[in-house]
Protein backbone atom coordinates (compact mmCIF):
# COMPACT_ATOMS: atom_id res chain seq x y z
CA UNK A 1 0.00 0.00 0.00
CA UNK A 2 1.19 3.51 -0.93
CA UNK A 3 -0.13 6.67 0.70
CA UNK A 4 0.59 10.20 -0.57
CA UNK A 5 -0.33 13.54 1.02
CA UNK A 6 0.59 16.97 -0.31
CA UNK A 7 1.26 19.02 2.83
CA UNK A 8 2.77 22.03 1.05
CA UNK A 9 0.15 24.32 2.55
CA UNK A 10 -0.95 25.96 -0.73
CA UNK A 11 -2.23 25.14 -4.20
CA UNK A 12 0.73 26.81 -5.91
CA UNK A 13 4.50 26.55 -6.04
CA UNK A 14 5.77 27.48 -2.58
CA UNK A 15 6.48 25.50 0.58
CA UNK A 16 6.92 22.20 -1.25
CA UNK A 17 6.53 19.19 1.04
CA UNK A 18 5.10 15.72 0.42
CA UNK A 19 4.36 12.91 2.88
CA UNK A 20 4.78 9.43 1.44
CA UNK A 21 4.11 6.08 3.11
CA UNK A 22 5.50 2.92 1.50
CA UNK A 23 4.70 -0.42 3.09
CA UNK A 24 4.57 1.22 6.52
CA UNK A 25 7.73 3.31 6.11
CA UNK A 26 6.98 7.05 6.30
CA UNK A 27 9.14 9.60 4.51
CA UNK A 28 8.88 13.26 3.56
CA UNK A 29 10.09 14.62 0.22
CA UNK A 30 11.40 18.20 0.62
CA UNK A 31 10.41 20.78 3.21
CA UNK A 32 10.28 24.26 1.74
CA UNK A 33 9.45 27.80 2.79
CA UNK A 34 6.90 29.75 0.73
CA UNK A 35 8.66 32.75 -0.87
CA UNK A 36 5.49 34.89 -1.01
CA UNK A 37 4.29 34.35 2.56
CA UNK A 38 5.64 35.30 5.97
CA UNK A 39 5.77 33.69 9.38
CA UNK A 40 3.93 30.47 10.07
CA UNK A 41 1.94 30.89 6.83
CA UNK A 42 5.15 30.20 4.90
CA UNK A 43 5.46 26.71 6.38
CA UNK A 44 4.13 23.37 5.16
CA UNK A 45 1.29 21.85 7.18
CA UNK A 46 3.45 19.92 9.64
CA UNK A 47 0.38 19.28 11.81
CA UNK A 48 -0.52 16.56 9.30
CA UNK A 49 2.44 14.50 10.56
CA UNK A 50 2.45 13.00 14.03
CA UNK A 51 5.55 14.12 15.90
CA UNK A 52 8.46 11.70 15.79
CA UNK A 53 6.68 9.42 13.29
CA UNK A 54 8.93 9.78 10.21
CA UNK A 55 11.59 7.30 9.14
CA UNK A 56 13.38 9.61 6.70
CA UNK A 57 13.43 13.05 5.09
CA UNK A 58 14.76 13.51 1.54
CA UNK A 59 15.91 16.82 0.09
CA UNK A 60 15.96 17.10 -3.70
CA UNK A 61 17.94 20.36 -3.90
CA UNK A 62 18.88 23.55 -2.08
CA UNK A 63 16.40 26.18 -3.28
CA UNK A 64 14.53 27.56 -0.29
CA UNK A 65 11.09 26.61 -1.59
CA UNK A 66 12.26 22.99 -1.10
CA UNK A 67 14.75 23.46 1.74
CA UNK A 68 13.71 26.38 3.94
CA UNK A 69 11.90 24.56 6.76
CA UNK A 70 13.89 21.34 7.01
CA UNK A 71 15.38 22.42 10.38
CA UNK A 72 11.84 22.89 11.73
CA UNK A 73 10.82 19.45 10.46
CA UNK A 74 13.97 17.92 11.96
CA UNK A 75 13.08 19.42 15.32
CA UNK A 76 9.62 17.84 15.14
CA UNK A 77 10.99 14.52 13.81
CA UNK A 78 14.29 14.01 15.70
CA UNK A 79 14.64 10.30 14.85
CA UNK A 80 14.17 10.76 11.10
CA UNK A 81 17.31 10.40 9.00
CA UNK A 82 17.89 13.27 6.55
CA UNK A 83 19.32 12.44 3.11
CA UNK A 84 20.63 14.62 0.27
CA UNK A 85 23.57 14.73 -2.14
CA UNK A 86 26.95 16.07 -0.89
CA UNK A 87 26.71 19.24 -3.00
CA UNK A 88 23.16 19.89 -1.79
CA UNK A 89 24.32 19.52 1.81
CA UNK A 90 27.07 22.13 1.31
CA UNK A 91 24.76 24.57 -0.48
CA UNK A 92 21.92 24.04 1.98
CA UNK A 93 24.07 25.00 4.95
CA UNK A 94 24.97 28.31 3.28
CA UNK A 95 21.39 29.02 2.19
CA UNK A 96 19.87 28.24 5.60
CA UNK A 97 22.37 30.42 7.48
CA UNK A 98 21.50 33.24 5.09
CA UNK A 99 17.81 32.53 5.73
CA UNK A 100 18.38 32.98 9.47
CA UNK A 101 19.81 36.45 8.77
CA UNK A 102 16.84 37.35 6.58
CA UNK A 103 14.34 36.15 9.19
CA UNK A 104 16.07 38.11 11.95
CA UNK A 105 15.88 41.27 9.83
CA UNK A 106 12.18 40.69 9.15
CA UNK A 107 11.53 40.14 12.85
CA UNK A 108 12.89 43.62 13.54
CA UNK A 109 11.38 45.37 10.51
CA UNK A 110 7.99 43.64 10.27
CA UNK A 111 7.48 42.48 13.84
CA UNK A 112 7.12 38.78 12.90
CA UNK A 113 7.68 37.36 16.38
CA UNK A 114 7.99 33.71 15.29
CA UNK A 115 11.12 34.57 13.27
CA UNK A 116 13.69 33.15 13.14
CA UNK A 117 12.32 29.61 12.95
CA UNK A 118 15.79 28.40 14.00
CA UNK A 119 19.07 29.98 15.04
CA UNK A 120 22.57 29.73 13.61
CA UNK A 121 23.63 27.62 16.59
CA UNK A 122 20.69 25.23 16.21
CA UNK A 123 21.35 24.96 12.49
CA UNK A 124 24.99 24.01 13.04
CA UNK A 125 23.88 21.10 15.23
CA UNK A 126 21.17 19.92 12.83
CA UNK A 127 23.47 20.00 9.79
CA UNK A 128 25.78 17.53 11.53
CA UNK A 129 23.08 14.86 11.31
CA UNK A 130 22.55 15.12 7.54
CA UNK A 131 23.57 12.04 5.57
CA UNK A 132 25.08 12.78 2.15
CA UNK A 133 24.67 10.18 -0.60
CA UNK A 134 26.08 10.47 -4.10
CA UNK A 135 23.96 9.99 -7.21
CA UNK A 136 23.45 6.39 -8.34
CA UNK A 137 24.43 5.07 -4.86
CA UNK A 138 21.73 2.71 -3.56
CA UNK A 139 21.11 2.73 0.21
CA UNK A 140 18.45 1.42 2.57
CA UNK A 141 16.19 3.56 4.76
CA UNK A 142 13.49 3.07 7.34
CA UNK A 143 13.32 1.44 10.74
CA UNK A 144 12.97 -1.94 9.03
CA UNK A 145 15.43 -1.00 6.24
CA UNK A 146 12.72 -2.09 3.79
CA UNK A 147 13.08 0.77 1.30
CA UNK A 148 15.93 0.99 -1.21
CA UNK A 149 16.69 4.60 -2.12
CA UNK A 150 18.78 6.11 -4.93
CA UNK A 151 19.47 9.70 -6.01
CA UNK A 152 19.68 10.55 -9.74
CA UNK A 153 21.12 13.79 -11.14
CA UNK A 154 18.24 16.18 -12.00
CA UNK A 155 20.21 18.70 -14.12
CA UNK A 156 18.48 21.64 -12.35
CA UNK A 157 21.24 23.16 -10.20
CA UNK A 158 24.40 21.88 -8.52
CA UNK A 159 23.52 18.84 -6.40
CA UNK A 160 19.89 18.59 -7.50
CA UNK A 161 18.52 15.06 -7.64
CA UNK A 162 15.46 12.99 -8.32
CA UNK A 163 14.71 10.37 -5.67
CA UNK A 164 13.87 6.72 -6.38
CA UNK A 165 12.32 4.59 -3.63
CA UNK A 166 11.76 0.86 -4.10
CA UNK A 167 9.78 -1.39 -1.75
CA UNK A 168 10.60 -5.01 -0.94
CA UNK A 169 7.60 -6.05 -3.03
CA UNK A 170 9.21 -4.36 -6.04
CA UNK A 171 7.04 -1.24 -6.40
CA UNK A 172 9.19 1.73 -7.44
CA UNK A 173 8.33 5.38 -6.80
CA UNK A 174 10.29 8.19 -8.46
CA UNK A 175 10.11 11.85 -7.41
CA UNK A 176 11.62 14.21 -9.98
CA UNK A 177 12.13 17.20 -7.73
CA UNK A 178 12.91 20.18 -9.98
CA UNK A 179 14.29 18.83 -13.25
CA UNK A 180 15.85 20.07 -16.48
CA UNK A 181 16.40 17.48 -19.21
CA UNK A 182 18.20 19.90 -21.53
CA UNK A 183 21.87 20.82 -21.10
CA UNK A 184 22.61 24.13 -19.44
CA UNK A 185 25.84 26.06 -19.96
CA UNK A 186 27.73 24.34 -17.14
CA UNK A 187 25.51 21.45 -16.08
CA UNK A 188 24.33 18.56 -18.31
CA UNK A 189 20.66 17.65 -18.47
CA UNK A 190 19.09 15.14 -16.07
CA UNK A 191 20.34 11.56 -15.89
CA UNK A 192 17.08 9.89 -14.82
CA UNK A 193 15.84 6.29 -14.93
CA UNK A 194 14.16 5.50 -18.25
CA UNK A 195 12.18 2.43 -17.19
CA UNK A 196 10.98 0.45 -14.19
CA UNK A 197 8.98 3.22 -12.47
CA UNK A 198 5.51 2.37 -11.18
CA UNK A 199 4.56 5.68 -9.54
CA UNK A 200 5.96 8.95 -10.88
CA UNK A 201 5.73 12.11 -8.72
CA UNK A 202 6.48 14.85 -11.24
CA UNK A 203 7.00 18.59 -11.08
CA UNK A 204 4.87 20.80 -13.37
CA UNK A 205 6.51 24.24 -13.03
CA UNK A 206 6.25 25.11 -16.74
CA UNK A 207 3.03 23.22 -17.41
CA UNK A 208 1.16 26.45 -18.08
CA UNK A 209 3.72 27.93 -20.49
CA UNK A 210 4.01 27.16 -24.20
CA UNK A 211 7.50 27.44 -25.67
CA UNK A 212 8.08 28.34 -29.31
CA UNK A 213 8.68 25.16 -31.32
CA UNK A 214 11.69 26.77 -33.02
CA UNK A 215 13.42 27.56 -29.71
CA UNK A 216 17.00 26.41 -29.21
CA UNK A 217 19.21 27.30 -26.28
CA UNK A 218 22.07 28.19 -28.63
CA UNK A 219 19.97 30.69 -30.60
CA UNK A 220 18.68 32.20 -27.35
CA UNK A 221 22.27 32.53 -26.13
CA UNK A 222 23.25 34.23 -29.36
CA UNK A 223 20.39 36.71 -28.97
CA UNK A 224 21.39 37.35 -25.35
CA UNK A 225 25.01 38.12 -26.26
CA UNK A 226 23.92 40.36 -29.13
CA UNK A 227 21.63 42.42 -26.89
CA UNK A 228 24.34 42.87 -24.25
CA UNK A 229 26.75 44.03 -26.95
CA UNK A 230 24.19 46.51 -28.33
CA UNK A 231 23.67 48.01 -24.88
CA UNK A 232 27.39 48.44 -24.27
CA UNK A 233 27.92 49.92 -27.74
CA UNK A 234 25.37 52.67 -27.11
CA UNK A 235 27.06 53.59 -23.81
CA UNK A 236 24.65 51.81 -21.50
CA UNK A 237 24.99 49.39 -18.61
CA UNK A 238 23.38 45.97 -18.21
CA UNK A 239 21.58 44.60 -15.15
CA UNK A 240 21.02 40.83 -14.97
CA UNK A 241 18.96 39.95 -11.84
CA UNK A 242 19.78 36.41 -10.71
CA UNK A 243 19.15 33.83 -8.03
CA UNK A 244 22.19 32.97 -5.91
CA UNK A 245 22.21 29.29 -6.91
CA UNK A 246 22.32 28.27 -10.54
CA UNK A 247 21.55 31.40 -12.51
CA UNK A 248 24.44 33.38 -11.00
CA UNK A 249 27.01 30.79 -12.00
CA UNK A 250 25.46 30.19 -15.43
CA UNK A 251 25.52 33.92 -16.23
CA UNK A 252 29.14 34.33 -15.10
CA UNK A 253 30.13 31.44 -17.34
CA UNK A 254 28.15 32.84 -20.31
CA UNK A 255 29.66 36.32 -19.96
CA UNK A 256 33.13 34.76 -19.82
CA UNK A 257 32.42 32.92 -23.08
CA UNK A 258 31.10 36.12 -24.70
CA UNK A 259 34.38 37.83 -23.85
CA UNK A 260 36.51 34.93 -25.15
CA UNK A 261 34.54 34.84 -28.40
CA UNK A 262 34.64 38.60 -28.95
CA UNK A 263 30.89 39.10 -28.54
CA UNK A 264 31.51 41.77 -25.89
CA UNK A 265 34.75 43.62 -25.05
CA UNK A 266 37.12 41.55 -22.93
CA UNK A 267 37.67 44.44 -20.51
CA UNK A 268 33.98 44.91 -19.67
CA UNK A 269 33.64 45.12 -15.85
CA UNK A 270 31.29 42.50 -14.37
CA UNK A 271 30.04 43.31 -10.88
CA UNK A 272 29.27 40.27 -8.74
CA UNK A 273 29.27 39.32 -5.06
CA UNK A 274 27.28 38.65 -1.89
CA UNK A 275 25.60 35.29 -1.36
CA UNK A 276 26.12 34.42 -5.03
CA UNK A 277 29.89 34.59 -4.52
CA UNK A 278 29.73 32.11 -1.61
CA UNK A 279 27.69 29.73 -3.75
CA UNK A 280 30.13 30.10 -6.64
CA UNK A 281 32.95 28.90 -4.39
CA UNK A 282 30.96 25.70 -3.82
CA UNK A 283 30.32 25.31 -7.57
CA UNK A 284 34.10 25.28 -7.99
CA UNK A 285 34.64 22.94 -5.04
CA UNK A 286 32.31 20.32 -6.56
CA UNK A 287 33.35 20.83 -10.19
CA UNK A 288 35.07 17.43 -10.47
CA UNK A 289 32.67 15.66 -8.10
CA UNK A 290 29.47 16.32 -10.06
CA UNK A 291 28.51 16.06 -13.73
CA UNK A 292 29.93 19.05 -15.67
CA UNK A 293 30.57 19.89 -19.28
CA UNK A 294 34.03 21.13 -18.28
CA UNK A 295 34.98 19.74 -14.85
CA UNK A 296 38.34 21.55 -14.82
CA UNK A 297 36.78 25.02 -15.29
CA UNK A 298 36.82 27.10 -12.09
CA UNK A 299 34.68 30.23 -12.09
CA UNK A 300 36.70 31.97 -9.38
CA UNK A 301 39.97 31.36 -11.24
CA UNK A 302 38.82 32.00 -14.81
CA UNK A 303 36.21 34.77 -14.53
CA UNK A 304 37.32 38.24 -13.49
CA UNK A 305 34.67 40.14 -11.49
CA UNK A 306 34.41 43.37 -9.53
CA UNK A 307 33.24 42.80 -5.93
CA UNK A 308 30.05 44.48 -4.81
CA UNK A 309 30.19 46.82 -1.78
CA UNK A 310 29.57 45.05 1.52
CA UNK A 311 26.35 45.57 3.42
CA UNK A 312 26.43 48.80 5.38
CA UNK A 313 28.88 50.49 3.01
CA UNK A 314 27.95 53.30 0.63
CA UNK A 315 25.35 52.14 -1.95
CA UNK A 316 26.54 51.09 -5.39
CA UNK A 317 26.35 53.89 -7.96
CA UNK A 318 26.02 52.42 -11.45
CA UNK A 319 28.19 53.53 -14.34
CA UNK A 320 27.85 53.11 -18.13
CA UNK A 321 29.75 50.22 -19.70
CA UNK A 322 29.33 47.86 -16.73
CA UNK A 323 27.46 44.58 -16.34
CA UNK A 324 25.80 43.85 -12.98
CA UNK A 325 25.05 40.18 -12.20
CA UNK A 326 23.32 40.59 -8.86
CA UNK A 327 20.59 39.21 -6.62
CA UNK A 328 17.77 39.01 -6.08
CA UNK A 329 16.19 37.44 -9.14
CA UNK A 330 12.80 38.77 -8.01
CA UNK A 331 14.26 42.24 -7.24
CA UNK A 332 12.95 42.04 -3.69
CA UNK A 333 12.94 45.36 -1.84
CA UNK A 334 16.30 46.36 -0.29
CA UNK A 335 18.28 44.00 -2.54
CA UNK A 336 21.04 45.18 -4.88
CA UNK A 337 19.08 44.34 -8.04
CA UNK A 338 16.16 46.46 -6.79
CA UNK A 339 18.46 49.40 -6.08
CA UNK A 340 20.21 49.18 -9.45
CA UNK A 341 16.92 48.87 -11.35
CA UNK A 342 15.76 52.05 -9.65
CA UNK A 343 18.84 53.81 -11.04
CA UNK A 344 18.36 52.32 -14.53
CA UNK A 345 14.67 53.14 -15.08
CA UNK A 346 14.86 56.68 -16.56
CA UNK A 347 17.78 56.00 -18.93
CA UNK A 348 17.08 54.62 -22.46
CA UNK A 349 20.73 53.58 -22.85
CA UNK A 350 20.57 51.02 -19.99
CA UNK A 351 19.12 47.50 -20.20
CA UNK A 352 17.61 45.05 -17.72
CA UNK A 353 17.72 41.45 -18.94
CA UNK A 354 15.64 38.82 -17.17
CA UNK A 355 17.04 35.29 -17.46
CA UNK A 356 14.77 33.36 -15.11
CA UNK A 357 11.34 33.16 -13.56
CA UNK A 358 9.74 36.31 -12.12
CA UNK A 359 6.72 36.03 -9.88
CA UNK A 360 4.09 38.39 -11.37
CA UNK A 361 3.56 40.03 -7.96
CA UNK A 362 7.25 40.60 -7.27
CA UNK A 363 8.99 43.91 -8.12
CA UNK A 364 10.71 42.09 -11.01
CA UNK A 365 7.40 40.76 -12.30
CA UNK A 366 5.75 44.18 -12.10
CA UNK A 367 8.70 45.86 -13.85
CA UNK A 368 8.82 43.17 -16.53
CA UNK A 369 5.17 43.87 -17.41
CA UNK A 370 5.47 47.67 -17.33
CA UNK A 371 5.15 49.13 -20.87
CA UNK A 372 7.88 51.46 -22.09
CA UNK A 373 7.24 55.00 -20.86
CA UNK A 374 4.77 54.07 -18.11
CA UNK A 375 5.52 55.04 -14.53
CA UNK A 376 6.67 52.38 -12.08
CA UNK A 377 8.23 52.28 -8.62
CA UNK A 378 10.54 49.62 -7.25
CA UNK A 379 9.55 50.04 -3.58
CA UNK A 380 6.16 50.68 -1.95
CA UNK A 381 7.36 54.01 -0.53
CA UNK A 382 9.55 54.85 -3.53
CA UNK A 383 9.09 57.47 -6.23
CA UNK A 384 7.31 56.60 -9.46
CA UNK A 385 9.68 56.87 -12.42
CA UNK A 386 9.01 56.46 -16.16
CA UNK A 387 10.37 53.14 -17.44
CA UNK A 388 12.63 54.25 -20.28
CA UNK A 389 15.35 51.62 -20.00
CA UNK A 390 15.24 48.57 -22.26
CA UNK A 391 13.77 45.38 -20.81
CA UNK A 392 14.02 41.93 -22.38
CA UNK A 393 13.50 38.35 -21.24
CA UNK A 394 15.50 35.27 -22.19
CA UNK A 395 14.57 31.63 -21.69
CA UNK A 396 17.39 29.96 -19.78
CA UNK A 397 15.12 28.12 -17.40
CA UNK A 398 16.46 25.44 -15.09
CA UNK A 399 13.08 23.69 -15.35
CA UNK A 400 12.07 21.32 -18.13
CA UNK A 401 9.45 22.65 -20.57
CA UNK A 402 6.12 20.88 -20.41
CA UNK A 403 6.71 19.01 -23.65
CA UNK A 404 9.83 17.40 -22.15
CA UNK A 405 7.94 16.42 -19.00
CA UNK A 406 5.23 14.74 -21.06
CA UNK A 407 7.85 12.97 -23.18
CA UNK A 408 9.55 11.63 -20.04
CA UNK A 409 6.25 10.40 -18.62
CA UNK A 410 5.46 8.64 -21.91
CA UNK A 411 8.88 6.98 -21.89
CA UNK A 412 8.27 5.60 -18.40
CA UNK A 413 4.58 4.81 -18.96
CA UNK A 414 4.03 4.25 -15.21
CA UNK A 415 0.95 2.89 -13.48
CA UNK A 416 0.24 6.33 -12.03
CA UNK A 417 1.51 9.90 -12.14
CA UNK A 418 1.12 12.35 -9.25
CA UNK A 419 1.45 15.98 -10.35
CA UNK A 420 3.08 18.48 -7.97
CA UNK A 421 5.00 21.78 -7.93
CA UNK A 422 2.81 23.73 -10.31
CA UNK A 423 0.32 26.55 -10.27
CA UNK A 424 -3.30 25.45 -10.92
CA UNK A 425 -3.20 26.20 -14.67
CA UNK A 426 0.05 24.24 -15.05
CA UNK A 427 -1.32 21.22 -13.19
CA UNK A 428 -4.53 21.32 -15.22
CA UNK A 429 -2.70 21.41 -18.57
CA UNK A 430 -0.38 18.56 -17.58
CA UNK A 431 -3.25 16.43 -16.28
CA UNK A 432 -5.31 16.87 -19.46
CA UNK A 433 -2.37 16.22 -21.75
CA UNK A 434 -1.24 13.12 -19.87
CA UNK A 435 -4.79 11.72 -19.90
CA UNK A 436 -4.65 11.99 -23.71
CA UNK A 437 -1.15 10.60 -24.14
CA UNK A 438 -1.33 7.85 -21.49
CA UNK A 439 -4.96 6.68 -21.26
CA UNK A 440 -4.02 3.59 -19.23
CA UNK A 441 -2.10 5.61 -16.61
CA UNK A 442 -3.83 6.99 -13.53
CA UNK A 443 -3.07 10.73 -13.37
CA UNK A 444 -3.64 12.43 -10.01
CA UNK A 445 -3.62 16.14 -9.19
CA UNK A 446 -3.63 15.89 -5.37
CA UNK A 447 -5.63 18.33 -3.30
CA UNK A 448 -3.90 19.93 -0.33
CA UNK A 449 -4.02 17.85 2.84
CA UNK A 450 -5.90 14.89 1.28
CA UNK A 451 -4.37 11.46 1.86
CA UNK A 452 -4.46 9.32 -1.32
CA UNK A 453 -4.12 5.55 -1.01
CA UNK A 454 -2.96 3.36 -3.88
CA UNK A 455 -2.41 -0.33 -4.33
CA UNK A 456 1.26 -1.03 -4.96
Amino acid sequence: MIKFTNISGSDEIGSNCYLLELDGTRVVLDSGMHPKKEGLAAMPNFDAIEENSLDAIFLSHSHLDHLGTIPVLQDKQPTAEVFMTPATAALSEVMLHNSVNVMMSKRLELGIVEYPFFTHKELDVLCESWRAKTCNEAFRVGYRQNILATFYDAGHILGSAGIQLETESGHTVFYTGDVQFEDQSMIPGADFPESGIDTLIMECTRGGAHRCEHYTRSSEMERFGHQIAKTLERGGAVLIPVFAIGKSQEMLYNLHQFKLNGVIPANTPVYFGGLSAKVTTLYDKFSTLTRRHDPEFKLKEEVETVPLPRKGRAPLVCSPGNIYVVSSGMMTEKTISNSIADQFLPYPSHSIFFVGYCDPDSPAGVLKDTPHGDNVKMRPNGQKVPRLCEIQSFDFSGHAPRESLVAYAKKLSPKRIILVHGDPDAIEWMQNRLHEELPDTEVVAPEQGVCYSFES
